[in-house]
């Protein structure tokens, strides 16, 4: 039988599937058929508070997840083409728990302009020179498709609570 165990460093679409699979599970069990109660459900999952919140980013920065001490912050840019695509993008990062640049309580007195700056420099940093993020970046688009797929689907007709409950029974 072949092993199936997903090796550090390799695009596993059956892990991505996992992790949706997971998220939509307890986005059931919370009642929770939109993206931001689903977002609201895996904090409470997590016993870590996931707040969303709105920033001038860097040009080109459309989110970010910013982790403190005792909770998550998704930044999502205010001139955003695509708001859910970007909440489920950053929402990824925190389900793979991605490792990122960690906001340190010492520069919560910067402006939010200084820590987007500091953060998208050092996002282009790893990826070029190191192209250390590119497996985490693929991880996080991917599952934000599928989240996404999942929820349209769910809530295309009747209540997206009861249809998420039958897609979990049948898999």
């Amino acid at each position: 039988m072949a092993d199936h165990r997903v090796l550090a460093g390799t695009r596993s679409y059956r892990r991505v599937a996992a992790a949706v699979d997971a998220v939509c599970s307890v986005a059931a069990d919370a009642h929770s058929a939109n993206l931001d109660a689903v977002v609201g459900a895996v904090a409470d999952e997590r016993h870590r508070m996931i707040e969303i919140a709105s920033a001038s980013l860097a040009p080109g920065v459309c989110g970010q997840r910013r982790g403190y001490p005792d909770r998550d912050v998704i930044v999502l840019s205010s001139a955003l083409p695509n708001r859910d695509w970007t909440l489920a993008h950053e929402l990824g990062h925190i389900v793979f728990e991605h490792p990122g640049t960690s906001a340190r309580e010492t520069v919560l007195e910067a402006s939010d302009d200084l820590i987007a700056y500091m953060l998208s420099q050092r996002a282009y940093e790893l990826a070029v020179d190191h192209g250390s993020d590119a497996l985490a970046e693929w991880e996080a688009e991917t599952f934000a498709n599928m989240l996404l797929t999942r929820l349209r689907v769910i809530n295309y007709r009747d209540s997206g609570v009861a249809r998420l409950r039958l897609d979990e029974a049948l898999g």
